[in-house]
């Protein structure tokens, strides 16, 4: 495996694999890979001739200075990980790599990331449109990997392929959970242990709601998620939002369209820690 830090060693290493028309998956991190990273990384090896895994904290996408810095950096344990998975290239550039200038480019894709997180984080999915769209020109994939859990980031992304003509093909990955149904973050490691063991009432309570649904309206199955989380000490919905899994659009029936999916963000502990999840309830 190689790590390298700057776009020319990784054009020309890259270069060097597509004139023996090698096939190259990308993993797109932030660091501080877990098992559900790993999934991802395991796919595009399985997929590919080559593997590009690139760590870069962007500091685009954060509209919160104290997110920025408080987000783990852990490059060593990330390429010992990397390396036993068999990725070939880890790319780690600096920010002034990435970004030798600002970058002023300006991503909309409404109704889809007018929503949700991008609501409530207000430039986000600009900052994943810049940073996502250097990596496919620095590393022209022929595939490219993201997990579920971070599921309208997928439909943004996959809006900013067609928009910009990019050839790559977008391959979403199911959502890794520990034992106990978390889903997996990089975030995890902010929380202390009692908080982990209260933030398992996320993934449960969006289980149960499941077989709730069955038998409840949409509002009602809203209602039974907020409120039984908000009473839970250590949580705090921030938004839970059950939508059509294509537009993202908010569904009032369950019969409004074939896949449902509910999306959610909860705030825990005492920090707090921002978590997302998600659940199918059709489709």
């Amino acid at each position: 495996m190689t790590t390298v830090y700057t776009v020319k060693q990784l054009e020309l290493i890259l270069d060097a694999a597509r004139q023996k028309h090698q096939a190259i998956g990308l993993v797109p991190t932030m660091g501080a890979l877990h098992a559900g990273h790993a999934s991802l990384v395991s796919r595009s090896v399985k997929e590919n001739d080559i593997t590009v895994v690139s760590v870069f904290v962007n500091p685009t996408q954060f509209n919160d200075k104290t997110d920025l810095a408080n987000y783990p950096r852990t490059l060593e344990a990330d390429c010992q990980l990397l390396e036993s998975l068999g990725a070939d290239i880890v790319f780690a550039p600096t920010v002034e790599e990435v970004y030798p200038e600002p970058d002023t480019r300006s991503f909309s894709f409404p109704p889809i990331d007018t929503v949700m997180e991008g609501e409530r984080r207000p430039g986000h999915f600009n900052g994943v449109c810049q940073i996502v769209s250097k990596l496919f020109y620095m590393v022209k994939p022929l595939r490219a990997y993201f997990g579920e859990k971070d599921f309208q980031q997928i439909a943004v992304v996959r809006a900013m392929v067609k928009s910009l003509g990019i050839n790559v093909e977008i391959c979403p990955c199911p959502i890794v959970r520990e034992e106990s149904g978390l889903a997996l973050s990089s975030r995890n490691t902010l929380l202390t242990e009692d908080e982990k063991n209260t933030a398992v009432n996320i993934s449960r309570t969006l289980k149960e709601s499941v077989d709730f649904s069955q038998n409840h309206s949409v509002n009602e199955t809203h209602d039974m998620v907020v409120n039984q989380l908000n009473a839970i000490d250590g949580l705090e919905v921030e938004y839970f939002q059950i939508v059509d899994g294509i537009t993202l659009q908010p569904v009032a029936t369950w019969k409004d369209t074939n896949y449902v999916v509910g999306c959610i963000t909860v705030y825990c502990g005492s920090r707090p820690v921002r978590l997302i999840d998600n659940m199918k309830y059709r489709g």
